[in-house]
């Protein structure tokens, strides 16, 4: 972990001929021209289309600055227009938007045309820091996992750590934000959210803690499930009484016993209530993060029922 804070290593990967420090590329040649190479060294990938104008004021500037930095990071250009499939598969809602790759994942990026300033400060960022990367994410692990542990003051210590060399890391900001929700600090939790650069906005690990941030905005009373558990006993198919003791049970932390709560309105009565169980079971989903276990058992048991 001291590597981040410490000097970096002067080695790197070997330099790039010019003529293959930028090109263009297409989604058959994603893995080929972004994946396997990044894993050498970092790649900028640069989403653009002909008929936009911020692109052709971003791209020259990226372009050059990428020459600039002689062979420490490396270009591809996208055309959205030709690789829709792509371009989906990013999530890419506005262009120019901007990712950058290392070992074959996106690490950091941006929308819009940047000054040529901002973009020499993005790619120095990079530039030979495949390693710096690698250590992001190995704190990253150690910090999440301190979160598993319910070691929620020393995993703030480490998210913290982390924004202070990196401060648009989503995975950082989201990880604190699920920290100081834990430890009962909403105000900080809240000025950590809007820490979030809006090229993050969409990021799965900000929209969980986001649901969650808002779940903890109006807690429940976990009083009344034992008078509910007996309601719904006593009359099954209230499926009101049920939608309100799985909030209930996903205020007292049991995810298990809300997922199957929702499950059974979903299967006896899919469209009560304009479809009211399964969207606050997705709301849970999207509270709990894409990656919980309860999330994936509830997925697979939703799945179940609606395509049964």
């Amino acid at each position: 972990m001291s590597m981040i804070f410490g000097d970096q290593p002067t080695g790197g990967p070997a330099p790039v001929a010019a003529g293959d420090l930028i090109k263009d590329s297409s989604t058959q040649n994603f893995v080929r021209d972004v994946i396997e190479p990044s894993r050498q060294q970092p790649v900028i990938v640069d989403f653009w289309a002909p008929w936009c104008g911020p692109c052709k004021q971003l791209g020259p500037a990226l372009e050059k600055v990428v020459r600039e930095a002689g062979g420490k990071v490396r270009m591809v250009k996208i055309n959205v227009d030709e690789n829709q499939p792509l371009a989906q598969q990013m999530r890419i809602q506005s262009i120019p938007a901007v990712y950058a790759f290392v070992n074959g994942q996106p690490v950091d990026g941006f929308m819009g045309a940047l000054p040529e300033s901002q973009i020499k400060q993005f790619v120095d960022r990079l530039g030979g820091q495949g390693s710096m990367a690698e250590e992001i994410e190995a704190v990253l692990g150690d910090a999440r996992a301190l979160v598993d542990q319910k070691d929620y003051q020393h995993a703030a210590q480490l998210f913290a750590q982390l924004l202070q060399v990196d401060r648009e890391n989503a995975g950082a900001i989201a990880g604190l934000v699920r920290c100081e929700i834990a430890m009962g600090d909403l105000e900080n939790a809240q000025k950590t959210l809007a820490l979030v650069p809006p090229a993050k906005a969409n990021d799965p690990e900000v929209l969980s803690v986001k649901a969650q941030f808002d779940l903890a905005l109006n807690p429940v009373d976990v009083s009344e499930i034992g008078t509910l558990k007996a309601q719904v006993e006593k009359t099954p198919d209230d499926f009101q009484a049920r939608l309100d003791l799985a909030v209930l049970l996903n205020g007292a932390d049991e995810r298990e016993a809300a997922t199957d709560q929702l499950i059974y309105i979903i299967k006896k009565m899919r469209a009560w209530n304009d479809e009211a169980a399964r969207k606050q079971l997705v709301k849970f989903f999207e509270a709990w993060g894409p990656k919980d276990e309860f999330t994936l058992a509830g997925r697979r048991k939703l799945s179940s029922v609606l395509f049964s």
